[in-house]
């Protein structure tokens, strides 16, 4: 198999957040789900990312001991095939994923998990950089709404349609769950 899914920053620690939207999770996590499942039936393996910022202190959410760096509520259980932490937004800095996915001659990633337009796009970017073919699954992200610098609302919509267009045909092939899963066989 040349292909993995990376599922990344899938983890309590953005509950903990005022801008969790418990629509939009529920939303994503179908979808996130769904990929797993089709991933883990074809054999393609499944890579888990937490990220983990300082003060490693409990009131932290993404301290390790804060107890919320672990899966979020209502993600699929699955047997991850190998599971790293990064403290950056990419997933291939500092964490020794740049080296499994070539000790196990992966040329295609699929790339899903919390936020859209940071972690994930920026590994998303990274990866493709690097060599790596980009399957870049729009709504097995989730994202949520913010405030633009000049004080006006940016929709959880808006930024994912954002991110789809600076991506798509440049650093991924932005598509659904169905099409990353048919396109892995």
């Amino acid at each position: 198999m040349n292909t993995c899914l990376l599922v990344i920053d899938a983890q309590e620690s953005f509950r903990q957040r005022p801008s969790w939207n418990e629509a939009l999770a529920a939303a994503y996590l179908a979808e996130q789900n769904a990929l797993i499942s089709g991933a883990v039936a074809k054999g393609i393996p499944v890579i888990r990312i937490f990220h983990s910022d300082p003060p490693e202190e409990a009131a932290n959410p993404f301290s390790l001991v804060s107890g919320f760096v672990r899966p979020v509520q209502g993600l699929a259980d699955f047997s991850a095939a190998a599971t790293f932490t990064k403290g950056r937004h990419s997933a291939l800095v500092g964490t020794g994923l740049q080296v499994w996915l070539t000790e196990n001659h992966i040329r295609k990633i699929i790339v899903s998990g919390i936020r859209t337009e940071q972690c994930c796009e920026t590994t998303a970017r990274h990866a493709s950089d690097l060599g790596w073919e980009i399957d870049y699954v729009l709504d097995a992200t989730l994202t949520f709404d913010m405030t633009q610098p000049n004080g006006l609302p940016l929709s959880a919509a808006d930024i994912k349609a954002r991110t789809a267009t600076v991506l798509d045909g440049r650093f991924a092939r932005v598509c659904s769950v169905a099409q990353a899963l048919e396109a892995s066989a």
